[in-house]
């Protein structure tokens, strides 16, 4: 019999089978009832929950950072019994990640304003991928998932215990890059998954993408009974390099922004255009007015004086005196 122990945990193969247990559990006779057996000829069984899962991809994922550098994204690796799942660890000071946030974290963008719950000085945000395990562990009846379940978890970087976050500012994103397309009439889902067993559904935005505020575990899904379409290609492990097509919804939302387009862009040429011809009838109102008043002063020998907002002929003072015609008239 082959064993192989890391942190709490003990692996032991006999008979073609690998056996996963906590050595605290061993001792209380399995009374958590944490077993994952993966045998070489029969299906596979799951007696793990969710929960223990999270603590022991949790152990795997602190292993990977031997020597922790803040700001980091560290991948870790998994024992063959999970196969396709994939998990990394974060390193980030808590006042940085308040402050900053964290642009790109696998599909997770984090954002201004993340705070923990209690206070440490380092965090680490802990990713989890299930891929083609995630209806294993997180069945949701009448639902077929689009997307693989992807999680986040906060811990402390000293204790490794865990911690609560909330986004203050502004919701964490997750741009899922690998989604299976649906029909149209109906519209996929936004899946989340809380650590006290809650089950809570949100809209898609943007095609491939959810926000939350809490950590926790995420998909997309969508009603069974609706056809489902090939999946794209991708591994689903990194940020949003592929959109999901979902029900053709990136048509009509092109369609209509060109719609819009095409009508700002008519209103303002009509705005352009009726200012620029109220210009012209300016100026040449106001031509037309000085070619006349040239035209009064150079055929009139009267003096012109101005009257308010206008020149008018003025005449002298004085009147020229008559003269006589014949000049033999007494």
């Amino acid at each position: 019999m082959d064993e192989y122990r890391f942190g709490k945990f003990k692996y032991a193969r006999t008979a073609g089978e690998w056996n996963c247990c906590s050595t605290s559990a061993l001792a209380r006779g399995l009374h958590l009832g944490a077993t994952l057996r993966v045998s070489d000829a029969d299906p596979v069984v799951l007696e793990f929950s969710a929960r223990e899962l999270d603590f022991l991809l949790r152990d795997y994922a602190f292993r990977a950072v031997s020597r922790p550098r803040t700001g980091v994204v560290y991948n870790g690796k998994v024992p063959a019994n999970f196969t396709g799942v994939k998990v990394a660890a974060l390193r980030l000071r808590s006042g940085s990640m308040r402050r900053k946030g964290f642009s790109r974290y696998k599909e997770f963008h984090i954002p201004v304003g993340l705070v923990e719950q209690p206070y440490v000085e380092r965090v680490v945000l802990v990713y989890h991928n299930l891929a083609n395990w995630s209806s294993l562990y997180y069945p949701l009846p009448g639902y077929t998932f689009l997307a693989p379940v992807l999680g986040l978890l906060a811990y402390d970087a000293t204790k490794l215990s865990e911690l609560e976050i909330r986004a203050s500012e502004g919701p964490i994103s997750i741009q899922f890059s690998s989604v299976r397309s649906g029909l149209k009439r109906v519209p996929p889902k936004c899946v989340y998954f809380g650590l006290d067993g809650s089950v809570g559904f949100d809209n898609v935005v943007k095609e491939n993408t959810c926000l939350t505020t809490n950590q926790g575990h995420f998909s997309i899904v969508v009603e069974s009974s609706v056809a489902l379409g090939p999946t794209p290609s991708g591994d689903g492990d990194g940020g949003g390099g592929n959109a999901a097509n979902l029900g053709g919804g990136k048509g009509r939302s092109t369609k209509m922004w060109m719609i819009v387009g095409f009508a700002v862009g008519v209103t303002l040429i009509i705005i352009l255009l009726t200012a620029i011809l109220g210009c012209v009838i300016r100026c040449r109102r106001r031509k037309k007015i000085q070619r006349m008043e040239e035209i009064a002063e150079g055929s009139v020998s009267l003096p012109m004086a101005r009257v308010g907002y206008m020149k008018a002929p003025v005449a002298s003072g004085t009147r020229t005196r008559p003269l006589l015609e014949n000049e033999f008239v007494t």
